[in-house]
């Protein structure tokens, strides 16, 4: 680990797209508030001119960022010798992957500097859903890997219809389709490009739920479960239209969540970090779906801070920066929806009473003060994920739902009955097609 006596200036590094960072741009402000510089890894998919305009907006998170480098991909091969100039110039104290795409060498950076991080091996097995089901076959389903060139003549039983088909390297359920019979899995496999794993799964039929963790030095030391819907009942996708934190659950099936990923991120070898896990509950137990090392997506993060009354990212810099961590047990219970649109081109988007805000439009999220316990329960946020002159239609994956609501609420309040009221609040503006 760099010496606290270095002559460079002190810095944390982090990866992740705009998107990512503006979602945790409050991570930026906790690193300058420790007197440490702010970097940053894009890839192509930030368009620079638009983060620079957030750069220079001193009411921005973003532009608390001292420097940003950009990477045509994230492979570890481009990403490393890319931030060689940061690493002579800065003392890089912590490295933080804030979302998917440069969780490995994020992981592997971490390991050449000396520094805390979810280690090497772990990064790579849980950016690949292949490795995840080699790692720890006994909470996997009954799985087969596809090569490339079997995927046309692949076939399976009849009586093992309905089954899952993933490409095993994407994230936020992109490709992840439920087929049932010979035709439909020929034409799902021969989608996927000739550099993706395919995998064919049994499909699960159980309760989904996500386990956030937070780990170091290899031991979980806070867990809290997630509960999860899906589209997965009205189609042949996965597309996950709600979250609630916690989740609605008796301690039983709590305590059996949280065991089965505290063994699999022990498995993966999983030493610091946060963790964001996908599983079903099912009548012979629990199930992995897969196992990130990274922030959860969404607005989780957001829903954790309004159960637990404290945010996410100062824990962050303190696992990057191998800091002593803790995190507190939830006292409320917060939900974010994403509502059902008609089909169209979005106009605009309104509710009555609660605040709209645009991340996609502005890359600004919504400030959502965590209230007392008993507080009454509340619509606190409307969030719009497309632009207006978008075409709405099915969801068939998360880039295609349009807007979300978030609510707030004690532990013992009927959150559906929340959530009903705030839905009611928000009007699209759509014209068909």
């Amino acid at each position: 680990m760099p010496s606290e006596s270095s002559p460079l200036p002190g810095a944390v590094l982090f990866m992740g797209d705009l998107v990512v960072l503006a979602r945790q741009g409050r991570l930026i402000q906790e690193a300058r508030t420790r007197g440490l510089a702010a970097l940053a890894v894009v890839s192509t998919d930030t368009d620079l001119e638009r983060l620079a305009a957030a750069r220079a907006d001193a009411s921005h998170p973003l532009s608390g960022l001292t420097e940003v480098v950009q990477v045509a991909d994230a492979r570890i091969a481009t990403v490393i010798p890319a931030v060689q100039p940061l690493l002579r110039t800065y003392d890089v104290r912590g490295v933080i992957s804030v979302g998917e795409v440069f969780v490995e060498p994020v992981g592997l950076l971490a390991d050449c500097l000396g520094l805390p991080g979810t280690g090497s091996a772990a990064a790579v097995i849980c950016r690949n859903k292949l490795l995840q089901r080699t790692a720890v076959p006994g909470f996997s389903p009954r799985w087969q890997v596809v090569p490339v060139a079997e995927r046309a003549g692949f076939a399976l039983p009849q009586e093992e219809f309905p089954a899952v088909v993933k490409p095993a390297g994407r994230f936020y359920s992109s490709g992840v389709r439920q087929v049932y019979d010979q035709a439909e899995l020929t034409e799902a496999l021969g989608v996927f490009g000739d550099d993706e794993i395919s995998l064919v799964e049994a499909r699960v039929v159980g309760r989904e739920f996500s386990v956030e963790a937070l780990v170091q030095g290899g031991e979980v030391f806070w867990s809290g479960v997630t509960g999860k819907e899906t589209n997965e009942h009205e189609s042949d996708f996965f597309t996950e239209l709600s979250h609630t934190s916690p989740a609605p659950l008796g301690p039983e099936e709590e305590a059996a969540l949280i065991a089965a990923n505290t063994e699999v991120l022990r498995r993966v070898g999983v030493r610091d970090g946060i963790t964001h896990a996908e599983y079903r509950l099912t009548a012979d137990g629990v199930v992995l779906m897969e196992v990130a090392a990274r922030l959860p997506g969404d607005a989780i993060t957001f829903l954790w801070e309004l159960a637990t009354g404290e945010p996410f990212e100062p824990v962050m810099l303190d696992l990057a920066l191998g800091e002593p961590a803790s995190y507190p047990a939830p006292r409320r219970r917060a939900r974010q929806h994403f509502l059902d649109h008609p089909h169209g081109v979005l106009r605009d988007i309104t509710a009555d009473g609660v605040e709209v805000s645009w991340p996609s439009r502005d890359d600004r999220w919504p400030l959502l003060a965590p209230v007392g316990p008993e507080a009454p329960a509340e619509p606190r946020a409307v969030l719009v994920g497309r632009l207006p002159g978008d075409l709405l239609g099915s969801q068939r994956d998360s880039g295609h739902r349009s807007a979300s609501v978030i609510v707030d609420a004690p532990l013992d309040t009927d959150a559906d009955l929340v959530t009903k009221r705030a839905v009611e609040l928000v009007t699209f503006d759509v014209d068909p097609v």
